[in-house]
């Protein structure tokens, strides 16, 4: 779903790098290589280091969704943190700034869903921003080996999303849909189906936005 808008706008096409499947193309003079790391830190450290280890590349762009802490922010509405959060262990990393858009707050990357009020309050009071499960992890990679790296996300959901643990377990790893999960999912709970057809709506925005910003701020890019 991420990886879609971009294949799309920029023309991408599928390619072997290094024996490795990624979506490959140009936006103005640059090479662009997207690849799908699936969800979680364990997948997106490893992707990375992959292509790290297949190709050379001038700099990573993290594009995507995230979900926000509170219900007044905007579905679709882009963040760019100034600093992204590794909750297990509390490191943070800062993006190299692309493009003119203004850098505010926290993302916080983690590997469990969280929607504990008590929790969401707690971070929000960190200046957390939004939540991923990604981003940390990819800066990590990024700094080991000296390459600078950007982030572009868009609110895809909120406390109010009625995103839980069932919902969660919707998707693959990789991040596809899972549909025997689906179908029984909507067996047990035929009148959500409105609310999914709403949430899934929101989450195609949020990566048109992603990518939109993504293409304008690293189009003029030195």
């Amino acid at each position: 779903m991420e990886v879609k808008p971009l294949v799309r706008k920029l023309a991408l096409r599928p390619r072997d790098i290094g024996g490795m499947r990624v979506h490959a193309g140009t936006l103005r003079s640059h090479d662009v290589v997207a690849i799908v790391t699936g969800m979680g830190t364990g997948l997106a450290r490893a992707g990375l280091e992959r292509l790290l280890g297949a190709t050379s590349v001038d700099r990573v762009v993290v594009v995507g969704i995230t979900g926000a802490l509170e219900d007044e922010t905007p579905i679709g509405a882009l963040v760019l943190p100034e600093v992204v959060v590794d909750g297990a262990t509390g490191a943070e990393r800062r993006p190299a700034p692309l493009g003119a858009g203004p850098h505010a707050g926290a993302m916080w990357t983690s590997d469990s869903l969280t929607t504990d009020p008590a929790v969401l309050a707690d971070l929000r009071a960190r200046g957390v921003v939004a939540l991923d499960m990604e981003t940390a992890a990819i800066a990590a990679v990024s700094e080991e080996r000296g390459v600078p790296w950007s982030v572009f996300r868009a609110i895809s959901d909120r406390p109010d999303s009625t995103v839980d643990e069932e919902v969660f377990r919707l998707s693959n790893q990789d991040g596809t849909p899972n549909p025997v999960a689906v179908i029984r999912y909507f067996g047990r709970h035929p009148g959500r189906i409105p609310t999914m057809a709403r949430m899934a709506r929101g989450a195609r925005r949020a990566t048109e936005t992603a990518a939109d910003a993504a293409i304008a701020a690293s189009a003029f890019a030195p």
